[in-house]
């Protein structure tokens, strides 16, 4: 036993073991995904959440440690955005054709959502640093954190939030469109990018090519518009 305690250290400590045990977490929340037959709540990142985080509390290894081997997941997730141009591009003269009402939209999309956090903060008398948490929830979350931390909120919270944002988005988010009879792919893509960011916007990909390419602009167009309007803004608000 007390060598099979002195590897599992080892191995704890290593980055391999990390970068193991995230896509070993991710192909399992895959199976379990198409086991629920392609279930909109069925999403495979909540899926594989739930496993690593219940790993780490079962295993006692710190979060902070387990990160320091997986920053190469954390590092793709750039190129991963990158990639989004893509899409983007093969669906080029529908977006140039769009591009002013799409612009419209993801202001004001951006502008209520960010509206709504705030407004809900306020209503439950959160802490200031919450509130301000709360505000660039539907920003993909790298950008989210470096707005909250400029605002005054904490980046942690900000992480949690705007993940938990893009899961509900892209589980309940064409259902909802479906509903409210939005039957056109450039406004599904706009609204699921605006709304749930990259998690959002990698099922609009599997929906539909157009949708797809709306998400991807909309995400993007989100992201510069809030980085650059909420800090100043914010100031103006609070000052």
């Amino acid at each position: 036993m007390t060598d099979l305690a002195a590897i599992w250290v080892y191995l704890s400590r290593e980055p391999l073991a990390a970068l193991t045990a995230t896509l070993l977490a991710w192909v399992a929340a895959q199976g379990l995904a198409r086991l629920c037959r392609g279930h909109p709540a069925a999403n495979p990142v909540l899926f594989a959440l739930v496993i690593l985080a219940g790993g780490l509390l079962l295993s006692g290894v710190e979060y902070r440690s387990y990160f320091q081997g997986a920053q190469f997941v954390h590092f793709l997730l750039g190129p991963a955005t990158v990639a989004l141009a893509v899409p983007l591009h093969a669906q080029w003269r529908v977006v140039r054709r769009s591009a002013p009402a799409a612009v419209l939209s993801v202001l004001c999309g951006g502008a209520f959502s960010a509206a709504a956090g705030v407004a809900i903060a306020l209503a439950l008398r959160a802490a200031p640093e919450v509130t301000a948490s709360l505000a660039p929830r539907s920003v993909t979350t790298p950008v989210a954190m470096g707005i909250a931390e400029q605002i005054g909120g904490l980046p942690s919270l900000t992480a949690a939030v705007v993940i938990c944002s893009g899961i509900v988005g892209a589980a309940l988010g064409p259902a909802v469109l479906t509903l409210a009879r939005v039957r056109d792919w450039r406004a599904r893509g706009l609204a699921i990018g605006t709304a749930s960011h990259g998690i959002g916007t990698a099922r609009a990909i599997q929906a539909n090519p157009v949708a797809g390419a709306f998400s991807g602009l909309a995400m993007g167009l989100n992201a510069l518009a809030t980085a650059l309007l909420l800090p100043l803004l914010w100031r103006w608000w609070m000052g």
